[in-house]
């Protein structure tokens, strides 16, 4: 009963953050509210490593909001306090309803041939990268799957399925970390992002197959074969948001845009089975799948009010004129990426370092595109080679992998990725 409730109350939560978007939305808090009750009702099947983080970081933006109001008498909208992150929560749960797609007799189609050696594993992750712009976390377990029909995933196959994941983070619109950088960095040019972003995810390919090739013998490794098919689902998609975005539905921002774009193709192509049919795929995806994101959920959410907590208690103690650096260039850039990227490897996921990093800048629209980049570069880099990040637990809970050993994997990974993406950024800083 608590799990049907909760999944009812974040469908609640979708569905009147769309109503937004049309001005029809009765009471502007209510997204938050929902979101937030579900995470409640989930807390105590929430892993522990991610209550313990949500608590924390819940704890001390409530703490640092009752500092500003207490200490230097700030004004606090306490009903909107809830409200950070919504959006991005909102996406992630419309993303959700692609799965929707497809699969009506609820067999599940072969997605490709395996192959082994080096073309295996890049094809791994090419697959993983492709498809996971549009699928996020499911297209891991979708491949993953299907290569340990063959016996249990090993080292080399492992690390493809997460950095091809991971890196997806530097350039895909769907991801949850463009959602929260379009939040934070509402003036960012895309096409710069994508220009600098997708070059260098595709880098991040080479360099696991090259480095995956000297260090392991692939003879064996099982792969996967993405066929032409399998792509045309994630394009077709990715052509329907740029659509709606430079000509149907101009006023509205990319994340909006999949926040309801998502979710009604995936009605539409079950409606041909019938409205029954239908209702039967919504409420199994409500009470199963929905539930099943309180990780995530609970971790955007208290993030969103970690960074309104920070944010308000700066901007209280310091009369609205303390930024963190006078001018956010390319050193900037570079040190705050480091800092992000250190803070994964000690267990923090990127979404804090980049929510806390933005409440302490001071950003005119000229200098959010590269911080948007500095944003989902640290998240790409931090992903792969924290061992508390969202596909490193995922793996650890699908497949038995360690996180630190995934970590410790990833680490020359991670140095070399790191070197690119600070060329990459004094490269988009020189751009202006």
């Amino acid at each position: 009963m608590r799990h049907k409730l909760a999944g009812t109350l974040i469908l609640l939560g979708l569905l009147l953050q769309i109503l937004g978007f049309v001005d029809l939305l009765p009471l502007s808090h209510l997204v938050g509210y929902a979101f937030w009750l579900a995470t409640a009702l989930l807390w105590r099947d929430t892993p522990r490593r991610t209550r313990w983080q949500a608590g924390a970081l819940t704890v001390i933006g409530v703490g640092l909001l009752a500092l500003a109001r207490l200490r230097f008498d700030a004004a606090i909208a306490w009903p909107a306090i809830l409200d950070g992150n919504t959006y991005v929560v909102a996406m992630l749960v419309g993303v959700s309803f692609i799965g929707l797609i497809g699969n009506r007799s609820g067999s599940k189609r072969p997605l490709g041939r395996p192959v082994t050696g080096r073309r295996g594993t890049a094809g791994t992750w090419l697959g993983v990268h492709m498809l996971g712009t549009i699928l996020n976390l499911s297209t891991v377990f979708m491949i993953g799957d299907r290569l340990a029909r063959r016996g249990p995933l090993t080292t080399p196959q492992l690390l493809a399925l997460n950095r091809g994941l991971s890196s997806a983070a530097l350039w895909s619109p769907f991801f949850a970390s463009m959602g929260v950088v379009m939040t934070l960095a509402p003036a960012l040019e895309y096409s710069r992002v994508l220009a600098i972003g997708l070059p260098l995810a595709l880098l991040s390919g080479a360099l696991t197959t090259f480095e995956l090739s000297r260090r392991f013998d692939l003879a064996e490794v099982a792969g996967f074969s993405l066929s032409p098919r399998s792509l045309l689902m994630p394009l077709a998609m990715a052509a329907l948001v740029m659509l709606f975005h430079y000509r149907l539905t101009p006023q509205l921002g990319i994340v909006s845009i999949i926040t309801f774009l998502l979710p009604a193709v995936a009605l539409a192509s079950n409606l041909p089975a019938g409205p029954r049919w239908t209702l039967y795929r919504v409420r199994q995806h409500t009470l199963v799948r929905l539930p099943a994101m309180r990780g995530e959920i609970a971790l955007f959410l208290s993030a969103g009010l970690l960074t309104l907590g920070l944010s308000t208690a700066i901007a209280a103690a310091t009369g609205s004129e303390w930024t963190l650096f006078d001018h956010f260039g390319a050193r900037e850039a570079i040190f705050s990426f480091l800092a992000i990227v250190a803070s994964a490897i000690i267990g923090l996921h990127p979404i804090i370092g980049v929510s806390v990093l933005a409440s302490m800048l001071d950003l005119g629209a000229d200098r959010q595109t590269l911080f948007a980049f500095t944003a989902l570069a640290s998240w790409a880099v931090g992903t792969s080679v924290g061992p508390l990040s969202g596909i490193n637990l995922s793996l650890q809970g699908r497949y038995g992998v360690s996180g630190y050993r995934m970590m410790k994997h990833n680490l020359v990974y991670a140095l070399v990725m790191s070197g690119l993406a600070v060329a990459a950024i004094l490269l988009l800083d020189r751009m202006g």
